[in-house]
């Protein structure tokens, strides 16, 4: 079965209130779902990475063809240029994001998606819907811990 993800992150100030949006629909089922979140201290490319991580995360099995739509370059040239691999290679060494990259590889080999990139910003109504919903993410009155951000960033490991 066919499942495209369209997924977007958003962040008011970099580091700053953030959040992410995804759209997940089987087009044979005319099945279609949202998911949504804020976090009160991040980056974009942590939301970024975060809405394909959370989308994967919500599949319920691994036997689907998974087509993601991602406006972030940072996501799609991490697969399809390979720059993971590298990164693997290195044991994750001077990469930024590494927690969310770690966790993002697992769920890859598991679903193999394909990326798909597409111009943010550009009336593309999937990509608006998920834009939409990352910044009323971003700034919800209740808004989660991005802990492993906010710990590394007050100098802290962990």
């Amino acid at each position: 079965m066919r499942i495209e993800i369209f997924t977007d992150g958003a962040c008011s100030g970099n580091p700053g209130p953030g959040g992410y949006g995804i759209l997940m629909r089987v087009p044979e089922k005319k099945y279609q779902k949202t998911y949504s979140k804020g976090f009160r201290k991040t980056t974009n490319n942590r939301m970024e990475l975060m809405a394909v991580i959370v989308a994967l995360g919500n599949l319920k099995t691994a036997d689907n063809e998974v087509h993601i739509y991602t406006d972030s370059k940072y996501v799609a040239d991490a697969i399809n240029q390979k720059w993971i691999y590298g990164w693997i290679k290195r044991g994750w060494k001077n990469v930024k994001n590494p927690d969310l990259w770690q966790v993002f590889y697992k769920l890859y080999q598991l679903h193999n998606p394909k990326f798909h990139w597409i111009k943010g910003h550009a009336g593309h109504p999937e990509n608006e819907l998920c834009d939409l919903l990352a910044v009323t993410a971003s700034r919800s009155e209740k808004l989660a811990i991005d802990s492993f951000f906010e710990n590394q960033s007050d100098g802290g490991m962990f």
